[in-house]
């Protein structure tokens, strides 16, 4: 879920790994970053939604990633993706670091890309 430019890579990826990929988002102008060679599928509407998640597929989903800017919408999806669609594996970005441990207290594999980013330069700066 969500077609930006982290979504859009990592589905771009994906698919170029021989992985069947369906990228999901509110806005079908978000789909102007996948690469024209991208042999996925673009659905277009609301991941939160569980009619949408039904039509895009996602009853034979190995994996759901949640990736737009709105963490509640991130977080409402991965838990619908986990415990309606009982999706193996499921990831979604948290902006908000605090609200990281908060998800991950609620069973969601919650990454924080401001956490990651600052572990990085710390361990640059040490080492």
């Amino acid at each position: 879920m969500g077609c930006g430019r982290i979504g859009a890579e990592l589905a771009h990826l994906l698919d170029a790994e021989g992985h069947k990929v369906t990228v999901i988002d509110v806005d079908s102008a978000s789909f102007d970053e996948l690469p024209p060679d991208f042999g996925g599928m673009a659905f277009l509407g609301d991941a939160t939604d569980e009619e949408v998640l039904t039509k895009a597929g996602m009853e034979q989903a190995d994996a759901f990633v949640a990736v737009t800017r709105d963490d509640e919408r991130n977080a409402m999806a991965a838990q619908i993706a986990k415990q309606i669609f009982d999706v193996p594996r499921v990831l979604c970005r948290i902006y908000d670091p605090l609200r990281e441990d908060f998800y991950g207290g609620l069973g969601l594999e919650a990454i924080s890309p401001t956490r990651v980013f600052v572990r990085m330069l710390k361990e640059r700066l040490e080492g």
